[in-house]
């Protein structure tokens, strides 16, 4: 189980790092202040080194991404943002009348959105 779960650690620190970023390594060390040589590391699916609480929560932050993404916990790269949350506290206000009519309208743009 450790061992998946460090592998798809690994996989989704490299696909953010390359293909969402488009940093290299040495532009992801700096921006965590750790050397090219721990990202490498990191990033290796067979590889032995983990990060440290701080060390994940940076290279997190520097990705833009949560670390329950990176630790393969969430499938949501950004997370809930406050939008979400206050979207969440109005949605709970409304009448159950309202909340089917906010349903359907929220499926309809996300379908548009997915066109």
């Amino acid at each position: 189980m450790e061992e998946d779960i460090r592998k798809l650690f690994a996989q989704r620190l490299r696909y953010v790092r390359e293909e969402v970023r488009k940093l290299t390594q040495a532009e992801l060390g700096r921006l965590c202040n750790l050397p090219a040589t721990s990202i490498s590391h990191f990033e290796k699916e067979d590889g032995t080194r983990k990060p440290s609480f701080d060390n994940l929560r940076a290279l997190a932050k520097a990705l833009a991404v949560t670390t329950d993404y990176l630790m393969g916990r969430s499938e949501d790269m950004l997370g809930s943002t406050a939008l979400d949350e206050q979207l969440y506290r109005d949605v709970k206000s409304l009448s159950d009348a309202d909340r089917q009519i906010a349903e359907t309208l929220i499926k309809q743009l996300a379908e548009r959105n997915r066109s």
